[in-house]
């Protein structure tokens, strides 16, 4: 059975930073490329950051780019993020996903993604 759980989400002040990391069980890790997305109340589920299967590409959203670093440790079946200079617009419950694939490759549509976590909120304050 397929499970990531994600973790490290919390209240932090703007300009602060947070690490969450997402563990994933059930799954051979090294054959998944995976991603971050997030939901804001009232809006709908948006791509924030994904990594290839070797880690050897990363890809991010145009609001997150230079503020936030995705990571993952194949060893450790887990993929992380790395967020900082946060904002109160980066308020949000945040999800991490995995897609099976063959290919080095990152997804930023969540309808190619297969499994996903949980959540895990992520609040900024002003």
């Amino acid at each position: 059975q397929v499970q990531l759980v994600e973790s490290g989400g919390g209240l932090v002040q703007a300009g602060g930073s947070l690490r969450l990391s997402c563990a994933a069980s059930g799954v051979t890790f090294n054959t998944y490329s995976m991603g971050w997305f997030r939901q804001a109340p009232g809006k709908e589920r948006e791509f924030v950051a994904a990594i290839s299967r070797s880690g050897g590409t990363t890809n991010y959203a145009d609001s997150v780019e230079g503020r936030f670093t995705v990571f993952r440790d194949n060893a450790k079946n887990t993929v992380s993020l790395q967020m900082n200079s946060l904002k109160p617009e980066d308020t949000a419950v945040y999800y991490c996903a995995a897609k099976r694939t063959y290919w080095s490759a990152t997804y930023t549509s969540m309808n190619m993604y297969d499994y996903w976590g949980q959540g895990t909120q992520v609040t900024v304050s002003s």
